[in-house]
């Protein structure tokens, strides 16, 4: 994933900086213009994949062949990832306009490490639990630009402290699970 604000005025430092200024004083202006839900629905069909809509988008999961799908799209985990990307390139541009750091372009990629026994259900032979979710995600973002080492290091922390994606895998998310039979 690559970003560039090159030739792009919608995208320009200030225009982010006045969505970080007009977020800030709702908020002084009221609390509650903090709090936002966001919504997606899901829709089964086929073997394991699905359509998600998530507001005015739809998207398609399916899984590989090899977990039961056909391949027609990206599986669930590959949307995580594409998430956690997204996600971190959005942080990097705010917070870069919050420090005033120059970011000229950010590349990004991951991956993870994902073993099929924890979704399975496939106990090892140690009687090891064994996680359905990832291991390990490694994620390398590549940024380019005018400032120091030190200035994207601590771009990078504000990054790290203020990412969504990022800290719902850091720290557990209360999760509930209704069931409805019809």
């Amino acid at each position: 994933m690559t970003t560039s604000t090159a030739g792009s005025p919608s995208h320009s430092p200030s225009h982010l900086g006045s969505v970080v200024t007009a977020n800030r004083d709702a908020v002084a202006a009221d609390a509650a213009n903090a709090q936002v839900v966001f919504r997606a629905s899901a829709t089964a069909h086929d073997a394991v994949a699905s359509t998600v809509r998530l507001g005015a988008y739809r998207v398609e999961v399916d899984e590989p062949p090899p977990l039961g799908g056909e391949g027609k799209a990206p599986n669930p985990v590959e949307y995580y990832l594409a998430s956690l990307l997204s996600c971190q390139v959005v942080t990097w541009r705010i917070w870069a306009e919050k420090l005033g750091i120059v970011v000229d372009e950010i590349t990004a990629h991951a991956e993870g490490d994902l073993d099929v026994r924890g979704f399975f259900g496939f106990d090892p032979d140690s009687g090891e639990s064994v996680r359905p979710g990832f291991k390990e995600v490694r994620l390398v973002v590549n940024v380019t630009g005018p400032e120091t080492p030190e200035r994207y290091r601590e771009l990078q922390e504000a990054v790290d402290a203020h990412c969504p994606i990022l800290d719902l895998t850091r720290n557990a998310t209360p999760v509930t699970t209704s069931v409805t039979i019809s």
